[in-house]
């Protein structure tokens, strides 16, 4: 039997601004526990009436960090959590939490790679994790972040994702904008297809762990097109993940 996971109250240390209509929180918690890449937070709210808002949030940072996890939270015009996280939220706040909770999406280090992740829109954060674990535990597997945006401006992390491709470290960054290109946009500009997957992606030979997070129709042709490319089932690990992204 699994045990119960407690609630207990974090602290809002930090908010940063990643895009127009995306935060990341810095949360401090009493009783932390090291998570693994591609696992969540549970949060809560409680009015004063006793009415509560829960919501999943993935976390974002890696696990070498002691005390204290990073959640990046898009502003959902309706929902009741990201649009107090988003408006009311500020640092020095208290919020109740859940976990960490997962163990199906999940990379760690010792699994080896290469690693082949594909994301649409907020479906970077657990992805985020896996590369910033990758890179706090030194490890050399090759990895491909293949990562769909509607517009340059909604792309999240992207100076931290612009530095990885640089550092020329075994990972590389491929960006897709579907809705609006820049001028002089070099990159690629459609939806994630079966033959971007083919080209950004590793061979099914090299037997990589897959890992695609995003809305639901991305990431079910993503899957569907990884299977048929040749790319072996049990190595596609899927996770639906926010509206945005296509």
């Amino acid at each position: 039997m699994k045990p119960t996971l407690d609630w207990q109250i974090a602290s809002i240390r930090e908010i940063r601004p990643e895009t127009a209509k995306v935060k990341s929180f810095t949360l401090t918690l009493p009783a932390w526990t090291r998570h693994r890449p591609g696992q969540h937070y549970d949060l809560r709210l409680t009015a004063e009436d006793g009415y509560q808002a829960q919501r999943s949030y993935s976390i974002a940072s890696e696990p070498e960090r002691q005390g204290e996890v990073d959640i990046t939270v898009e502003r959902i015009d309706d929902g009741e959590v990201s649009t107090y996280l988003h408006d009311v939220a500020v640092p020095g706040d208290r919020i109740e939490v859940r976990g960490p909770i997962g163990g199906y999406f999940i990379w760690t280090a010792v699994l080896g790679g290469p690693l082949f992740l594909v994301a649409g829109g907020s479906g970077v954060v657990p992805l985020m994790a896996m590369l910033r674990h990758r890179t706090a535990a030194g490890s050399r597997a090759k990895a491909v972040l293949l990562y769909s945006s509607r517009r340059i401006d909604g792309i999240i992390y992207h100076a931290e994702l612009e530095r990885l491709t640089r550092q020329n470290g075994g990972v590389n960054v491929v960006h897709t904008l579907t809705r609006a290109q820049p001028a002089g946009w070099s990159g690629l500009s459609r939806r994630i297809d079966r033959a971007m997957l083919r080209s950004v992606g590793f061979p099914p030979s090299a037997r990589p762990r897959i890992f695609v997070c995003g809305p639901t129709p991305l990431v079910e042709a993503a899957a569907r097109n990884l299977r048929e490319i040749g790319h072996e089932r049990g190595l596609i690990k899927t996770e639906r993940f926010g509206p945005t992204g296509s």
